[in-house]
């Protein structure tokens, strides 16, 4: 029998002894509790509190689904909300990975936020994540990744040349761009990789590094590396939303931007200790020349941004429409043009009629 299965029966039990049934919620994510999930918790915690209970969102950690599979079993209704990362299976999901492109310029987890949110909002992008049934419902902002590995550490371009690197989406091909062998591997396959000698360095945000053990590994991590990050959303399968009581649903989507500043928080915090943890692992910060970083900017972002509209446009999809605004709308959200998540309240803004 499923965890599933079994809280379904344990509610309908309870719901014919009590006369009440509470709306209950399944989320599939992986890995284990960490600053990644902060913001589902915080939700889940936030809607069952604001609805005495009647309303629960059970956290699966791996049992209901593999990580590469979340946006299929939201699909098929299997769960009513899951988190997926848009590099592991960009062909799912294409046109969210405008926000993946190398050396985009976000520079904190705010603008992250704001960015993911109002791209998230483009007609292109909602009505794909519409094919798997799925409603996107708030970013996972994650900061600059940067590489831990072993051995001599990156000091030129000319380190990557045939070096393996576990590294996806935009990231992965901005590696690719400098002779290295960029492989696809999710956060729970990376660290078998890594001892194992099968890729050299893996690119991570910090709570990953830590969380999924590539620290305990590692003799450097680069400090100023900062290709890009990946785009991790939180999704919900559109029927179960609709079928949402009233109550319910205005409480999940008040409870989200509480939720999200939770995680801001919880998240800058692990960021600002993050010397403390490389001092404690004995791991040694490398600050490539910005010479190099320079370098690396001028190779790659504009010619991987142009295949990337070609590829887009290739299925249909507007490439050159959605890369054009992701770097409009940053420009504007750091030239103050655009309010910055947590300015104002954020939902109220519209973007398209």
């Amino acid at each position: 029998m499923t965890p599933k299965l079994l809280f379904k029966i344990l509610i309908m039990i309870g719901a014919s002894s009590s006369g009440a049934f509470a709306t209950e919620w399944n989320v599939s994510l992986w890995g284990q509790r960490r600053a990644f999930t902060e913001h589902v918790e915080k939700l889940a915690q936030l809607v069952e509190t604001r609805s005495n209970g009647e309303f629960r969102i059970n956290i699966f950690y791996g049992d209901l689904s593999p990580n590469r599979e979340n946006l299929d079993g939201i699909a098929q209704g299997s769960f009513e909300m899951a988190q997926f990362c848009a590099g592991y299976h960009p062909e799912k999901n294409r046109s969210i990975t405008v926000l993946e492109l190398p050396f985009l310029g976000v520079q904190t987890l705010e603008e992250e936020l704001t960015l993911s949110q109002l791209i998230y909002q483009h007609p292109a992008v909602a009505q794909e994540l519409e094919q798997w049934n799925a409603r996107l419902l708030m970013p996972t902002p994650l900061p600059q990744y940067n590489l831990v590995g072993t051995g001599v550490p990156p000091s030129t371009l000319d380190w990557f040349d045939d070096v393996s690197v576990r590294a996806t989406g935009g990231i992965g091909k901005a590696f690719n761009s400098l002779g290295g062998n960029a492989v696809s591997l999710t956060a729970t396959e990376t660290r078998e990789a890594m001892e194992s000698g099968e890729i050299d360095a893996v690119a991570f945000a910090q709570h990953a590094h830590f969380s999924f053990k590539t620290i305990d590994l590692a003799e450097w991590w680069t400090s100023n590396l900062n290709p890009g990050s990946v785009n991790c959303p939180v999704v919900m399968n559109i029927d179960a939303y609709n079928a949402l009581p009233s109550e319910h649903r205005e409480i999940l989507d008040t409870s989200v931007d509480p939720a999200l500043q939770h995680y801001l928080e919880y998240y800058n915090d692990l960021i600002y200790k993050w010397d403390e943890v490389l001092q404690l692992f004995n791991v040694q910060k490398v600050a490539i020349p910005e010479s190099e970083i320079a370098a690396f900017r001028q190779r790659v972002a504009e010619p991987v941004r142009l295949q990337w509209i070609t590829d887009m446009q290739s299925n249909g999809l507007p490439g050159e429409v959605l890369a054009e605004y992701a770097s409009t709308t940053l420009n504007e959200i750091q030239t103050g043009q655009r309010p910055v998540w947590g300015e104002e309240v954020f939902e109220d803004t519209v973007i398209f009629d």
